[in-house]
This record gives C-alpha cells, structure tokens and sequence, in this order.
C-alpha cells in the first residue's frame, strides 16, 4: 500500500489505469488497495469519474535520505518506519542489539505509542512527529540532571522558529500554546545511571494533525497555530541538530546552563498548582525550578523542591 500511497502523494488526480500500470496490477486491485488505505490508515481519498484518485491533500512521508540531506541540520543517522509499537521502544530495542550512538528512530504511526506515567500517545498517520533519539551516557547521574527540561527547550524553540507563536513549556515535560498541548517528551533509560547507561529522548509533536476524538485534554498542532502545512522531514533535521548543540552544552555545564531561560519560558511561573504523586497533593505556588530541574514551589512561605517522572502539576482554581 506505501507505494500506491506514494504515488498519491502529491495530491493531485491519478486514473486507475495509470496506478495499475505503474504497480503492476489490475483496476480492480487498485481499487481495493485505495479502500485499505482509507479504512487502515484514515485517510479521505476523492473518487471522480473521468479524473481518477487523488488524497484529500499533499502527503509529505518521512524519508532518511531527504532528512540527512539537510546537512545543515541533521547529525545522526536515522531509521523510518511504516507502523511500530513505540519509537522509544524500538530506539531501546536497536541499542540492546548493538546499534552504535546516537541514532533516531521514526515512524509514520505507532501501535502503542507511549506518554508520560503509563499514558497512550495518539499516532495517527503521517500527520505527527513521533521522534526518538537514542544516546549512550557516561558520567553518573549528573548527566541526567535536568535532561527532559533541556529537550522540552529545545522543542520549544524549534517550533518558534517554525513560526509557531506563543509556544512556552510546563514543567517537567510539556510543551504548551497558552493551555493547549502541542508536544510531550518521554526519557527512558536502561543500564546504570550512576555510570553508563542508554537513554532514549521521546519526542511527540502534533504537527499537521486538524482533528481528532481520541486525545482527551485540551491541544493543538503546528498547523492549527499556522495554518501551513509542516514538512516534517525539516522539522525532523532540525530538532536533531538542535538537540545535538544543547545536549554538549548540557553536558559540560549542567542544567544551571539553561536555569534562567527555562524558567522564562515556564508558562505557569507564578502560579498556584497542585502538585500530585499519587494519592498525595502538595498545594503551593510555582516559583521556578532548581539547578538540578526540580520543581520549586511556595508552599505557605516556604520554598521546596520537587522532583521524580511519576509527579503531575495541575493548576489550582484560584489561580
């Protein structure tokens, strides 16, 4: 089906005889491979009698050769795929077996994409980024420190430089337009974390998607705050040169490094919160994060901080 789909990409109108000849089968086979490809991958293809097939709009698949042309951006080597269970999965997979870091998988939807505390990521096809950079650590825990606020940075920036507005960050590692969510990140590691160990940036941005009734929080995409299509390969190339400069940096000074600007980026800096470990709830009032990338909070005049993957920020009422 990708190489139907890729002769459909351009979004203009192709008969069914020129598809047939071109794959090497019948009208009728090509018929029913543009009835898969709406019914698997929800796509809306338009039939018209005397034109031919052609996509509701331009598809811009993913492709390792066209990223890694880029060369004024991208670094690392790059493996894209159709459908997987999880980028991050499949990035910790790749290093278990010996694939020499870092690298970045990719794929065009995930079966059980992955978010923060157990949640599913919503990856539909071809219409988001669901990036996953694969690194080797070495140097104990202060490598880490701080790690997913730098990558939440990074995106941030990113995006603003794609023309997306009033993109800003919520701690630990969301990244936000006003209230709505337009990208997430998910670290995971194997191995040691005091002395060597495998750490895998995952990296999920709405980028062309318009709809959807599956996500159940309040969002947005990079098209819905442009209204332009995204190339995602650039977004792509991008991102991982970017990464690829401030990871360096972080790991010659630290998180301290991007303290201040980080916290001038932190949407909710100065708000009252409610900050949630399970059953428990602290109540207090966000006053910035530490040296380490923990969270401070005003918590009836005095000032604590917090840190852990498991721990959830929600704003209070009275806000």
């Amino acid at each position: 089906m990708l190489k139907l789909l890729s002769l459909l990409r351009d979004g203009r109108f192709h008969s069914g005889e020129d598809l047939g000849t071109a794959l090497g089968i019948s009208r009728s086979a090509v018929w029913k491979q543009l009835q898969n490809l709406e019914s698997e991958l929800n796509l809306t293809i338009y039939k018209v009698r005397g034109r031919g097939y052609k996509l509701s709009e331009p598809l811009h698949l993913l492709d390792a050769q066209v990223i890694l042309s880029d060369a004024s951006h991208a670094p690392w080597p790059v493996f894209v795929h159709e459908e997987i269970d999880s980028t991050n999965a499949e990035g910790l997979r790749m290093a278990a077996q010996g694939q020499p870091t870092p690298f970045v998988v990719l794929a065009e939807r995930q079966s059980a994409g992955r978010g923060r505390r157990g949640r599913q990521w919503i990856s539909p096809f071809a219409e988001n980024l669901y990036y996953s950079a694969v690194l080797r650590i070495e140097g104990g825990m202060r490598q880490l420190e701080g790690l997913s606020l730098v990558v939440g940075l990074v995106v941030m920036r990113v995006l603003s430089n794609l023309n997306v507005k009033h993109v800003g960050l919520k701690w630990p590692n969301d990244v936000l337009v006003a209230d709505r969510k337009v990208a997430g990140i998910l670290l995971e590691l194997v191995g040691d974390p005091a002395d060597v160990c495998h750490v895998v940036l995952g990296i999920g941005v709405n980028v062309n998607m318009q709809s959807t009734d599956q996500v159940d929080q309040p969002w947005t995409s990079m098209r819905c705050e442009t209204g332009a299509l995204v190339d995602r390969n650039h977004l792509v190339a991008m991102l991982s040169g970017e990464l690829e400069r401030e990871l360096k940096r972080h790991q010659t000074h630290g998180f301290a490094a991007f303290q201040v600007e980080w916290e001038q980026a932190h949407l909710w800096q100065g708000r009252s919160v409610s900050l949630i470990a399970g059953a428990s709830r602290v109540d207090g009032v966000v006053k910035g994060v530490d040296v380490h990338g923990g969270l401070r909070l005003d918590i009836d005049g005095k000032e604590k901080s917090f840190s852990g993957g498991e721990l959830s920020l929600r704003l209070r009422d009275d806000s």
